[in-house]
Protein backbone atom coordinates (compact mmCIF):
# COMPACT_ATOMS: atom_id res chain seq x y z
CA UNK A 1 0.00 0.00 0.00
CA UNK A 2 2.85 2.08 0.32
CA UNK A 3 5.31 1.58 -2.47
CA UNK A 4 3.56 5.23 -4.24
CA UNK A 5 5.35 6.86 -1.79
CA UNK A 6 8.89 6.25 -3.26
CA UNK A 7 7.69 6.99 -6.60
CA UNK A 8 9.08 10.52 -6.25
CA UNK A 9 12.09 9.25 -5.26
CA UNK A 10 12.79 6.54 -8.16
CA UNK A 11 11.97 9.39 -10.50
CA UNK A 12 14.87 11.38 -9.26
CA UNK A 13 17.27 8.71 -8.78
CA UNK A 14 16.56 7.97 -12.21
CA UNK A 15 16.69 11.40 -13.95
CA UNK A 16 20.30 11.39 -12.12
CA UNK A 17 21.44 8.56 -13.42
CA UNK A 18 20.34 9.49 -17.09
CA UNK A 19 21.81 13.04 -16.65
CA UNK A 20 25.09 11.13 -15.57
CA UNK A 21 24.30 9.33 -19.07
CA UNK A 22 23.99 12.33 -21.40
CA UNK A 23 20.09 11.46 -21.48
CA UNK A 24 17.43 14.49 -20.87
CA UNK A 25 13.88 13.27 -19.84
CA UNK A 26 11.69 15.71 -22.53
CA UNK A 27 9.17 17.19 -20.72
CA UNK A 28 5.35 16.50 -20.96
CA UNK A 29 3.85 19.08 -23.20
CA UNK A 30 0.60 19.11 -25.50
CA UNK A 31 2.13 19.90 -29.13
CA UNK A 32 1.33 23.37 -30.53
CA UNK A 33 -1.89 23.24 -32.18
CA UNK A 34 -1.18 23.75 -35.98
CA UNK A 35 -2.39 27.23 -37.58
CA UNK A 36 -5.60 26.79 -39.01
CA UNK A 37 -6.14 26.41 -42.64
CA UNK A 38 -6.75 30.26 -44.94
CA UNK A 39 -10.52 29.73 -45.85
CA UNK A 40 -10.89 31.18 -49.75
CA UNK A 41 -14.25 31.41 -51.06
CA UNK A 42 -15.22 31.34 -54.55
CA UNK A 43 -17.81 33.36 -55.46
CA UNK A 44 -19.94 33.69 -58.59
CA UNK A 45 -22.20 32.39 -61.18
CA UNK A 46 -22.23 29.00 -63.31
CA UNK A 47 -18.47 30.09 -64.54
CA UNK A 48 -17.60 29.52 -61.17
CA UNK A 49 -19.94 26.67 -59.60
CA UNK A 50 -20.93 23.87 -62.16
CA UNK A 51 -18.45 22.77 -63.20
CA UNK A 52 -16.07 25.16 -61.98
CA UNK A 53 -12.68 23.51 -63.09
CA UNK A 54 -10.89 26.60 -62.56
CA UNK A 55 -11.27 25.70 -59.26
CA UNK A 56 -9.76 22.54 -59.84
CA UNK A 57 -6.82 23.64 -61.90
CA UNK A 58 -5.82 26.56 -59.29
CA UNK A 59 -6.57 24.48 -55.98
CA UNK A 60 -3.52 21.54 -57.45
CA UNK A 61 -1.48 24.55 -58.85
CA UNK A 62 -1.55 26.13 -55.20
CA UNK A 63 -0.92 22.52 -53.89
CA UNK A 64 1.63 21.60 -56.27
CA UNK A 65 3.68 25.24 -55.43
CA UNK A 66 3.50 25.14 -51.35
CA UNK A 67 0.22 26.80 -50.68
CA UNK A 68 -1.12 23.70 -48.70
CA UNK A 69 -2.94 25.32 -45.40
CA UNK A 70 -5.60 26.17 -47.60
CA UNK A 71 -9.67 25.17 -47.27
CA UNK A 72 -11.56 26.61 -50.14
CA UNK A 73 -15.27 26.76 -48.66
CA UNK A 74 -18.85 27.57 -50.13
CA UNK A 75 -22.38 26.52 -49.43
CA UNK A 76 -22.31 24.39 -52.00
CA UNK A 77 -19.97 21.46 -53.74
CA UNK A 78 -17.99 20.27 -56.47
CA UNK A 79 -20.64 20.78 -58.76
CA UNK A 80 -19.22 17.84 -61.78
CA UNK A 81 -15.35 18.66 -62.47
CA UNK A 82 -13.48 15.79 -62.55
CA UNK A 83 -10.42 16.43 -60.95
CA UNK A 84 -9.76 16.15 -57.74
CA UNK A 85 -9.87 18.69 -55.75
CA UNK A 86 -11.65 20.79 -52.69
CA UNK A 87 -14.80 21.62 -54.32
CA UNK A 88 -16.06 23.67 -51.89
CA UNK A 89 -17.94 27.31 -53.30
CA UNK A 90 -20.58 29.69 -53.85
CA UNK A 91 -21.03 29.94 -57.42
CA UNK A 92 -24.53 29.09 -58.09
CA UNK A 93 -25.71 29.13 -61.63
CA UNK A 94 -27.47 31.55 -63.47
CA UNK A 95 -27.42 33.60 -59.91
CA UNK A 96 -27.18 37.68 -61.16
CA UNK A 97 -25.06 39.71 -58.54
CA UNK A 98 -27.56 42.06 -58.54
CA UNK A 99 -30.33 39.75 -57.25
CA UNK A 100 -27.70 38.55 -54.38
CA UNK A 101 -27.37 41.57 -53.17
CA UNK A 102 -30.71 42.99 -53.48
CA UNK A 103 -32.26 39.56 -51.64
CA UNK A 104 -29.74 39.47 -48.82
CA UNK A 105 -28.90 35.97 -49.90
CA UNK A 106 -25.01 36.62 -49.50
CA UNK A 107 -24.89 37.40 -45.28
CA UNK A 108 -26.30 33.84 -44.26
CA UNK A 109 -23.97 32.14 -46.65
CA UNK A 110 -20.98 34.30 -45.43
CA UNK A 111 -21.76 32.76 -41.60
CA UNK A 112 -21.80 29.35 -42.80
CA UNK A 113 -18.00 29.28 -44.39
CA UNK A 114 -16.58 32.23 -42.82
CA UNK A 115 -14.15 32.96 -45.55
CA UNK A 116 -11.02 34.77 -44.97
CA UNK A 117 -10.02 35.05 -48.86
CA UNK A 118 -13.01 35.70 -51.58
CA UNK A 119 -12.57 35.08 -55.18
CA UNK A 120 -15.20 36.95 -57.24
CA UNK A 121 -16.18 36.52 -60.74
CA UNK A 122 -19.56 37.53 -60.54
CA UNK A 123 -21.98 39.63 -63.10
CA UNK A 124 -22.21 37.78 -66.49
CA UNK A 125 -26.12 36.82 -65.96
CA UNK A 126 -26.64 40.71 -65.20
CA UNK A 127 -24.91 41.71 -68.26
CA UNK A 128 -26.98 39.13 -70.49
CA UNK A 129 -30.15 41.14 -68.83
CA UNK A 130 -29.30 44.24 -69.54
CA UNK A 131 -28.45 45.62 -66.29
CA UNK A 132 -26.52 48.80 -66.21
CA UNK A 133 -22.80 49.14 -64.66
CA UNK A 134 -23.78 51.69 -62.17
CA UNK A 135 -26.40 48.91 -60.55
CA UNK A 136 -24.21 46.18 -60.67
CA UNK A 137 -21.11 48.11 -58.87
CA UNK A 138 -23.35 49.10 -56.40
CA UNK A 139 -24.28 45.46 -55.83
CA UNK A 140 -20.18 44.75 -55.54
CA UNK A 141 -20.15 47.58 -52.89
CA UNK A 142 -23.28 45.54 -51.23
CA UNK A 143 -21.76 42.67 -50.94
CA UNK A 144 -18.17 43.68 -49.67
CA UNK A 145 -19.88 45.47 -47.29
CA UNK A 146 -21.98 42.58 -46.21
CA UNK A 147 -18.12 40.76 -46.53
CA UNK A 148 -16.52 42.83 -43.57
CA UNK A 149 -19.37 42.61 -41.86
CA UNK A 150 -18.61 39.16 -40.90
CA UNK A 151 -14.88 39.17 -41.34
CA UNK A 152 -13.55 43.00 -41.36
CA UNK A 153 -9.76 41.91 -42.62
CA UNK A 154 -11.42 39.91 -45.44
CA UNK A 155 -9.36 40.11 -48.69
CA UNK A 156 -11.46 40.29 -52.04
CA UNK A 157 -10.25 39.59 -55.58
CA UNK A 158 -12.68 40.75 -58.19
CA UNK A 159 -12.13 40.03 -61.92
CA UNK A 160 -12.56 42.01 -64.71
CA UNK A 161 -15.28 39.12 -66.61
CA UNK A 162 -14.05 36.39 -69.35
CA UNK A 163 -15.33 38.18 -72.69
CA UNK A 164 -18.90 36.97 -73.55
CA UNK A 165 -20.23 36.15 -77.09
CA UNK A 166 -22.91 34.14 -76.86
CA UNK A 167 -25.34 33.69 -80.15
CA UNK A 168 -28.41 34.92 -78.51
CA UNK A 169 -27.01 38.11 -77.30
CA UNK A 170 -25.55 40.50 -79.52
CA UNK A 171 -25.27 42.91 -77.52
CA UNK A 172 -23.55 41.21 -74.54
CA UNK A 173 -19.86 41.89 -75.70
CA UNK A 174 -19.95 45.73 -75.74
CA UNK A 175 -21.61 45.62 -72.23
CA UNK A 176 -19.06 43.42 -70.79
CA UNK A 177 -16.59 45.77 -71.58
CA UNK A 178 -18.47 48.53 -70.27
CA UNK A 179 -18.83 47.09 -67.13
CA UNK A 180 -14.97 45.63 -66.65
CA UNK A 181 -14.07 49.65 -67.59
CA UNK A 182 -15.48 50.54 -64.48
CA UNK A 183 -13.96 47.86 -61.77
CA UNK A 184 -10.69 49.25 -61.51
CA UNK A 185 -11.80 52.60 -59.86
CA UNK A 186 -14.85 50.78 -58.27
CA UNK A 187 -11.69 48.73 -56.62
CA UNK A 188 -9.93 51.90 -55.79
CA UNK A 189 -12.66 53.43 -54.01
CA UNK A 190 -13.86 49.88 -52.29
CA UNK A 191 -10.11 48.86 -50.81
CA UNK A 192 -8.91 49.88 -47.53
CA UNK A 193 -5.95 48.46 -46.01
CA UNK A 194 -7.29 46.64 -43.50
CA UNK A 195 -10.03 44.78 -46.14
CA UNK A 196 -7.63 45.25 -49.56
CA UNK A 197 -9.46 44.99 -53.19
CA UNK A 198 -7.52 43.65 -55.80
CA UNK A 199 -8.73 43.82 -59.59
CA UNK A 200 -7.56 41.07 -61.51
CA UNK A 201 -7.98 40.77 -65.31
CA UNK A 202 -9.60 38.23 -66.66
CA UNK A 203 -10.68 39.41 -70.05
CA UNK A 204 -6.95 40.23 -71.54
CA UNK A 205 -5.95 37.04 -73.55
CA UNK A 206 -9.30 34.96 -73.53
CA UNK A 207 -10.80 34.40 -76.36
CA UNK A 208 -14.71 33.09 -76.82
CA UNK A 209 -13.41 31.43 -80.12
CA UNK A 210 -10.57 28.83 -78.36
CA UNK A 211 -11.56 29.44 -74.64
CA UNK A 212 -15.65 28.92 -74.10
CA UNK A 213 -17.66 26.21 -75.64
CA UNK A 214 -20.86 28.38 -76.31
CA UNK A 215 -19.18 31.98 -76.28
CA UNK A 216 -19.17 32.37 -72.38
CA UNK A 217 -18.91 29.11 -70.19
CA UNK A 218 -15.12 28.39 -70.54
CA UNK A 219 -13.30 25.17 -71.70
CA UNK A 220 -10.17 23.26 -71.21
CA UNK A 221 -7.69 26.18 -72.30
CA UNK A 222 -9.98 28.56 -70.60
CA UNK A 223 -10.32 26.90 -67.31
CA UNK A 224 -6.54 26.84 -67.30
CA UNK A 225 -6.12 30.45 -68.30
CA UNK A 226 -8.77 31.86 -65.63
CA UNK A 227 -6.55 29.80 -62.49
CA UNK A 228 -3.31 31.26 -64.11
CA UNK A 229 -4.56 34.82 -63.64
CA UNK A 230 -6.26 33.92 -60.26
CA UNK A 231 -2.96 32.67 -59.19
CA UNK A 232 -0.41 34.95 -58.63
CA UNK A 233 -3.33 37.34 -56.81
CA UNK A 234 -4.00 34.70 -54.72
CA UNK A 235 -0.86 33.71 -53.88
CA UNK A 236 0.47 37.53 -53.10
CA UNK A 237 -2.62 37.75 -50.44
CA UNK A 238 -1.56 34.44 -48.67
CA UNK A 239 1.53 35.79 -48.46
CA UNK A 240 0.23 38.28 -46.83
CA UNK A 241 -1.23 36.39 -44.58
CA UNK A 242 -4.69 36.70 -42.22
CA UNK A 243 -4.74 37.50 -38.86
CA UNK A 244 -4.59 34.03 -36.94
CA UNK A 245 -3.50 32.53 -40.29
CA UNK A 246 -0.22 30.43 -40.89
CA UNK A 247 1.22 33.64 -42.16
CA UNK A 248 3.96 33.57 -45.53
CA UNK A 249 4.36 29.52 -46.82
CA UNK A 250 7.70 29.23 -47.68
CA UNK A 251 9.33 32.84 -46.58
CA UNK A 252 10.50 34.15 -43.73
CA UNK A 253 10.09 38.13 -41.75
CA UNK A 254 12.97 38.78 -42.55
CA UNK A 255 13.30 38.74 -46.44
CA UNK A 256 10.74 39.65 -48.11
CA UNK A 257 10.53 40.39 -52.39
CA UNK A 258 9.15 42.11 -55.00
CA UNK A 259 8.52 41.99 -58.92
CA UNK A 260 8.58 44.32 -61.26
CA UNK A 261 7.92 43.93 -64.91
CA UNK A 262 11.03 45.51 -67.43
CA UNK A 263 9.73 44.87 -70.99
CA UNK A 264 7.56 43.22 -72.41
CA UNK A 265 7.37 40.84 -76.09
CA UNK A 266 4.87 38.63 -77.79
CA UNK A 267 6.59 35.46 -76.29
CA UNK A 268 8.47 36.43 -73.48
CA UNK A 269 9.55 39.33 -70.77
CA UNK A 270 11.79 40.66 -68.78
CA UNK A 271 11.32 40.90 -64.70
CA UNK A 272 13.24 41.97 -62.01
CA UNK A 273 13.00 40.73 -58.24
CA UNK A 274 13.77 43.12 -55.52
CA UNK A 275 15.01 40.87 -52.52
CA UNK A 276 15.39 43.20 -49.12
CA UNK A 277 16.58 42.31 -45.81
CA UNK A 278 13.72 43.27 -43.68
CA UNK A 279 14.79 42.31 -40.13
CA UNK A 280 17.64 43.99 -37.53
CA UNK A 281 20.75 42.18 -37.92
CA UNK A 282 22.65 41.31 -41.04
CA UNK A 283 21.37 38.06 -43.06
CA UNK A 284 24.71 35.98 -45.21
CA UNK A 285 22.21 34.89 -48.20
CA UNK A 286 18.92 34.39 -49.67
CA UNK A 287 16.97 32.58 -51.50
CA UNK A 288 14.08 33.81 -53.86
CA UNK A 289 10.95 31.47 -55.44
CA UNK A 290 9.66 33.04 -58.54
CA UNK A 291 6.21 31.25 -59.83
CA UNK A 292 5.34 33.53 -62.64
CA UNK A 293 1.71 33.92 -63.89
CA UNK A 294 0.32 32.28 -67.27
CA UNK A 295 2.37 29.08 -67.73
CA UNK A 296 5.66 31.29 -68.33
CA UNK A 297 9.02 29.87 -67.58
CA UNK A 298 12.24 31.33 -66.42
CA UNK A 299 14.95 31.03 -69.06
CA UNK A 300 17.85 33.68 -68.08
CA UNK A 301 18.65 34.95 -64.52
CA UNK A 302 21.77 37.71 -64.26
CA UNK A 303 22.66 38.80 -60.26
CA UNK A 304 21.70 35.67 -59.02
CA UNK A 305 22.37 31.87 -59.21
CA UNK A 306 19.43 30.13 -61.16
CA UNK A 307 18.19 26.98 -58.95
CA UNK A 308 15.72 24.21 -59.55
CA UNK A 309 12.30 24.66 -61.42
CA UNK A 310 9.18 22.32 -60.19
CA UNK A 311 5.65 22.78 -60.48
CA UNK A 312 5.59 26.03 -61.67
CA UNK A 313 8.39 27.97 -59.80
CA UNK A 314 11.67 28.46 -59.99
CA UNK A 315 14.11 29.10 -57.46
CA UNK A 316 16.94 31.91 -57.86
CA UNK A 317 19.65 31.87 -55.23
CA UNK A 318 22.18 34.94 -54.23
CA UNK A 319 25.15 35.62 -55.93
CA UNK A 320 28.32 35.73 -54.64
CA UNK A 321 28.77 39.26 -54.74
CA UNK A 322 25.15 40.08 -52.72
CA UNK A 323 24.24 37.61 -50.50
CA UNK A 324 24.84 40.01 -47.33
CA UNK A 325 22.90 42.46 -46.74
CA UNK A 326 22.45 44.62 -44.07
CA UNK A 327 19.58 45.49 -42.14
CA UNK A 328 17.29 47.12 -44.44
CA UNK A 329 19.53 46.89 -47.58
CA UNK A 330 17.94 45.49 -50.58
CA UNK A 331 19.85 44.17 -54.09
CA UNK A 332 18.04 43.37 -57.60
CA UNK A 333 18.46 40.30 -59.62
CA UNK A 334 17.09 40.00 -63.35
CA UNK A 335 15.20 37.61 -65.50
CA UNK A 336 13.44 36.70 -68.44
CA UNK A 337 10.95 34.65 -69.04
CA UNK A 338 9.15 32.48 -72.24
CA UNK A 339 5.49 32.88 -71.97
CA UNK A 340 2.47 31.59 -74.01
CA UNK A 341 1.44 34.06 -76.60
CA UNK A 342 -1.64 34.71 -74.91
CA UNK A 343 -0.47 34.81 -71.75
CA UNK A 344 -1.23 38.53 -71.29
CA UNK A 345 0.13 41.34 -69.02
CA UNK A 346 3.45 39.81 -67.25
CA UNK A 347 3.12 39.01 -63.51
CA UNK A 348 4.97 36.85 -61.17
CA UNK A 349 4.37 35.84 -57.47
CA UNK A 350 7.74 36.07 -55.61
CA UNK A 351 8.74 35.35 -51.71
CA UNK A 352 12.40 34.54 -50.31
CA UNK A 353 13.77 33.50 -47.43
CA UNK A 354 16.93 34.39 -45.63
CA UNK A 355 20.50 33.17 -43.93
CA UNK A 356 21.47 34.93 -40.64
CA UNK A 357 24.86 36.09 -40.51
CA UNK A 358 27.49 33.84 -38.39
CA UNK A 359 28.04 36.10 -35.30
Amino acid sequence: MHRTRHLPLLRILLTTLLLALGVTLAPSATAAPAAAPVRIMPLGDSITGSPGCWRAVLWNRLQSTGYKNIDFVGTLNQQGCPQAHDGDNEGHGGELVTNVANQNLLPGRLAATRPDIVVMHFGTNDVWSSISPDTILAAYTKLVRQMRASNPDTKILVAQLIPMNPSGCTGCAQRAVALNARIPEWARATSTSRSPVTVVDQWTGFNTATDTYDGVHPSAPGNEKIAARWYPALTAALDKGVPGGPGTPGGDSACTASFRAVSSWQSGYQGEVTVTNASTSFVNGWTATVVPAAGARLTQVWNGSLGTTAGGRTTVGNASWNGTLAPGAGTTFGFTADTPATAGSPSATVRCTARAALS
